[in-house]
C-alpha cells in the first residue's frame, strides 16, 4: 500500500518553481528520507501534502485515494521547530493540543513515555534541551495515533547525543507500524535508518532509491593503479577468491568492491604475473558521498 504518491507535483512563487514536477511513492512501513540542501523545496513540498500551501500545478494522494479530508487525520507533522508553550510542562504542552484536536487525553502518558519524556515533570518547556523540545514537538504529532508522521528536519541543530536519541525513537515508531517521511540535509544519519530515499535538488527530483541499492552502490571498496588493467582483472579475482565482475576497470584502475586485507600478496601476486603496479588505496565511497555527487551532477 501507498502512503503517499505525488505526480509532477509543482509549486511556484514569483515565476520561480520551488518544487518542481515531483512524482515520488512511499509504501506502508516506510522510513522514507526526502534528502536535499537548503533551499532544495524540501519544506515547500511537505507543505502542499499537509494543505499548509496551494500547489501550482500536478496532484497527490494519501493511502491510495482515500478522501483527503479524512486521511489527514492520519498524518502526524512536525515541521521545523515545534510550537510549545514555553512556560508549561510536557504534559501540559500535550493536554492543550490534545484539546485543540479534540483528541482523548488518556494517551498523554502513553506518548510521553513514548518520546522518553515521563520523567520531566514540572520542568517548564523553556528549559527543555533542542533534543528534549523536538522529542516533545513529535509527541504531539502522534496525538491521535496517525499512520503517518512527517518530520521536517528533526535533527537539525542537535548535539550528538540528541541526534541518538531522534534516531532510536523513529526506529522505535516504525518497528509500531508508522510510515516516516523524513527531511533533512543531516546525511549520515538518514543512511543509519531510512529504508528508501528521494534526492531533490533545486526543486527536482533528482532519483529515488531503497537502502538495499544504495548500499551495493557504495562501502568501502580498493582502488588499484596498474599497467595492464585486463591481465590483472584476472589475478586479482583469483587471488581473492572473487568474480571477475566484482572488478571494475576505468582507465588505468581497478576497482575492487571490498576491502583488500592482505594486500602484500595480492600486489605479490601481480609482480609475479608481471604487471606494474603504481598504487593502491580503500576508498570509502560513503552514501554521503553518493548523494553529493548526484545533486552535483544534477545541478552541472
Amino acid at each position: 500500500m501507498y502512503v503517499l504518491e505525488t505526480e509532477a507535483l509543482t509549486k511556484e512563487y514569483s515565476h520561480t518553481k520551488v518544487v518542481d514536477s515531483v512524482s515520488l511513492k512511499i509504501q506502508q512501513g516506510d522510513i522514507y528520507g526526502f534528502v536535499g540542501k537548503n533551499g532544495a523545496g524540501k519544506t515547500t513540498f511537505i507543505r502542499m501534502i499537509l494543505g499548509l500551501t496551494g500547489i501550482t500545478n500536478g496532484s497527490f494522494r494519501l493511502f491510495e485515494g482515500e478522501d483527503l479530508q479524512t486521511a489527514r487525520k492520519k498524518v502526524g507533522s512536525l515541521i521545523e521547530s515545534p510550537a510549545l508553550f514555553k512556560n508549561m510542562t510536557a504534559r501540559q504542552n500535550m493536554d492543550i493540543y490534545c484539546t485543540m484536536l479534540g483528541a482523548d487525553k488518556k494517551v498523554i502518558s502513553e506518548i510521553l513515555e513514548t518520546v522518553g519524556l515521563s520523567d520531566t515533570g514540572k520542568k517548564k518547556a523553556g528549559d527543555f534541551s533542542l533534543g528534549m523540545k523536538q522529542r516533545l514537538g513529535i509527541g504531539m504529532a502522534l496525538i491521535g495515533n496517525p499512520d503517518f508522521l512527517v518530520l521536517d528536519e528533526p535533527i537539525n541543530g542537535l548535539d550528538p547525543t540528541g541526534i541518538v536519541d531522534i534516531r532510536e525513537l523513529l526506529l522505535d515508531l516504525k518497528s509500531k507500524g508508522k510510515t516516516i517521511f523524513i527531511s533533512s540535509h543531516i546525511l549520515g544519519e538518514l543512511e543509519k535508518i531510512a529504508t528508501r530515499y528521494g534526492i531533490i535538488s533545486s526543486g527536482k527530483l533528482v532519483e529515488e532509491i531503497s537502502a538495499e541499492e544504495l548500499s551495493e552502490k557504495c562501502g568501502t571498496r580498493t582502488v588499484l593503479t596498474v599497467g595492464d588493467t585486463v591481465k590483472a582483472v584476472e589475478i586479482v579475482s583469483k587471488t581473492l577468491g572473487i568474480s571477475a565482475d566484482s572488478v571494475e576497470i576505468k582507465k588505468d584502475r581497478l576497482f575492487v568492491k571490498e576491502k583488500i586485507e592482505n594486500i602484500g600478496a595480492l600486489t605479490n601476486a601481480l609482480f609475479q604475473a608481471g604487471i606494474a603496479v603504481s598504487g593502491i588505496t580503500n576508498d570509502e565511497n560513503s552514501a554521503e558521498r553518493y548523494f553529493i555527487q548526484k545533486m552535483e551532477a544534477f545541478n552541472s
